[in-house]
Order: structure tokens, then sequence, then C-alpha cells
């Protein structure tokens, strides 16, 4: 995996992104498309803010992994920002092979440097497997997530 660049997004990686997102099982009940307005503005919004970065982990020029950091300023934790890591996918013919473990680790790492007190993520309740994973990385399952669909 050592050939494995982790970069930030850039526009022409938009429609593997959305394919990758749309490649495991809750992706396939949620309605991803092909590139459209909707996800050219979000993608705009994203790029556009210094707090938010869209990386991705690229091997041999293919697309292989995607997740979107958002730094959080906050008051808690004596004003410390906090990251929030969230969309982590590994394209379905690379899992198991460490690339999703290297890329959270590096993404660690940019919190690290950049000085927040904590990284935050949420996963839904169903992937047991992505559960495992994250407490693998050293995570604390320490809160209930809730969420209101608007």
């Amino acid at each position: 995996m050592s050939d494995v660049i982790f970069r930030v997004a850039d526009r022409a990686d938009l429609p593997a992104v959305i394919a990758l997102l749309a490649d495991d099982v809750l992706g396939k009940a949620r309605d991803f498309t092909e590139v459209d307005e909707a996800y050219e503005r979000a993608f705009a919004d994203i790029t556009a803010d210094p707090r938010n970065a869209l990386i991705v982990a690229e091997q041999g020029g293919d697309l292989v992994g995607c997740l979107q950091i958002t730094y959080v300023p906050g008051l808690g934790r004596h004003g410390a920002e906090r990251s929030l890591i969230e969309s982590v996918r590994v394209r379905s013919d690379r899992r198991g092979q460490g690339l999703g473990r290297q890329l959270m680790i590096w993404a660690v790492e940019q919190a690290r440097e950049r000085g927040c007190a904590l990284v935050q993520l949420t996963t839904d309740k169903t992937r047991e497997d992505a559960h495992r994973f994250y407490l693998g990385l050293g995570f604390v399952a320490s809160h209930e997530g809730m969420k209101l669909a608007l």
C-alpha cells in the first residue's frame, strides 16, 4: 500500500467519489445518481470552505477510497477544534487490504497536526464491520448519535 496517494479531491474526481459512496449496502439504498447540479453545488461548497476537505486515495491512477474531513470549532475542550470524519469509503474490490486503515491513520494525523483535540465520526448502527474497524483504530463508542431527517 505504499503506492497510495492521499490528496484533496478535484472536480475531475467527483464521478468516482459518487460511485464510491454508492458502492456499499447503505449506498445502494440511497439515491446516488450521476453527477448533477446538486453534487456540483455541494462539491463547490466543500472546496470553498477552509474547514472542509474531500480527500481521495489514489493508487495506480485509480481512485480507491475517499473521506470528508470537517474541522469544527467549539468552546468545549477549552476552545479546541475537533475533526469530524464522514463518508469513509474504500472501493469494494480493495476492501480488506489495509487501505481503509491507512486512510484513517492519515486523516487522524492531519487532525493531530492541525491541533485538534479529538477526532469524531458517526457510523450507521447496522455497519457492524465498520464498528469493529473503528474500534480497532482506537475509537471509542462514547456517545449515542441522533439524526433528524429534514
